[in-house]
């Protein structure tokens, strides 16, 4: 890492702050990059992500932006911020607790986003979903960036009761970055999947991801949301003719098998029905169900179904 050279938004995404955010402590305080090639713009040495890591966590733990700074300015390159005097809260955990949001094995892109989301920084958060969406797509974001983190805080909410907040936010700003890509993203003709979350099941998330999925590749989707009750779904296919349905459950309390009978049942049967989540059970499913393992075989059945339904006919 000695002679590596990283741009804006690389240190951005690993500080987990706006790229705003360092364009301010670079005219404020002078906390910008230092190497300079002619021609092109100037790039963060280590030094430099050194000394903004610092002041990141000096300003989450409520030091001035002008205090932690001058902190940041005055501490030895690489230094640790114990070395300060002040304790790096990133590093605090508890049993059960903890300051941080665990996201595992996840890398440097989800530990930013988990920063962020601690911080409550709705507007990194978005740069960081925008940048991974456009670079990796939304089966890749949803899977390396977007899921360790909403587990993460998921299991700290488990173990305190807390991050209601962090999660509301979190959930919304997702919800945001999937609507950009499908207003980005129109795909023409009728709908021939119809995405909907069991009933009584409120977990959209998932749901949403999918449909920007689909959106992604081109294949037009309904999408009814949380809570549909078993007769609301029947008549949305009865009206609609689906070529495929997706119902979506969280937990077993939301996975009752007869929802999927009943739409195994529909006067205008959809060609394949799909029980996504971790609420349902493969052992309790109806014959002529398919359970998706993932977020990727979700998108793979249904483009195939679409393509099977604008197959033209022979005689």
């Amino acid at each position: 890492m000695a002679d590596e050279a990283l741009s804006a938004g690389t240190v951005a995404r690993r500080l987990g702050v706006a790229v705003t955010t360092l364009r301010t402590w670079h005219q404020r305080y002078g906390l910008g990059p230092s190497r300079h090639v002619p021609g092109q713009h100037r790039r963060y040495t280590p030094a430099d992500l050194a000394r903004l890591e610092i002041m990141r966590r000096l300003t989450v733990d409520g030091v001035s932006p002008a205090e932690a700074a001058r902190w940041a300015r005055q501490a030895p390159v690489l230094a640790p911020p114990e070395r300060l005097g002040r304790p790096d809260r990133t590093s605090v955990t508890r049993a059960g607790g903890g300051t941080t949001i665990p996201v595992g094995r996840a890398g440097p892109a989800a530990r930013g986003l988990a920063r962020a989301a601690m911080r409550l920084d709705s507007a990194a958060i978005g740069e960081a979903i925008a940048h991974a969406l456009a670079t990796d797509g939304v089966v890749a974001t949803w899977d390396g960036l977007l899921r360790p983190v909403l587990a993460g805080i998921g299991k700290r909410h488990a173990a305190t009761a807390g991050l209601i907040e962090v999660e509301h936010l979190m959930s919304r700003c997702v919800s945001e970055a999937f609507a950009t890509v499908t207003r980005t993203h129109p795909a023409a003709g009728p709908a021939p999947i119809l995405l909907a979350c069991a009933d009584e099941e409120q977990h959209t998330l998932p749901l949403e991801a999918l449909g920007a999925a689909l959106a992604e590749v081109g294949v037009s989707y309904r999408m009814l949301g949380a809570r549909v009750p078993v007769p609301a779904l029947v008549e949305a296919v009865t009206r609609t003719g689906p070529a495929a349905v997706v119902l979506w459950s969280h937990t077993r309390a939301t996975a009752g098998p007869h929802q999927l009978s009943a739409l195994l049942a529909a006067h205008r049967r959809p060609v394949l029905v799909l029980a996504a989540g971790p609420g349902w059970q493969a052992d309790r499913l109806p014959a002529g169900v398919v359970r998706p393992m993932d977020l990727a075989e979700a998108v793979s059945l249904a483009t195939a179904i679409r393509d099977t339904q604008d197959r033209p006919t022979t005689a």
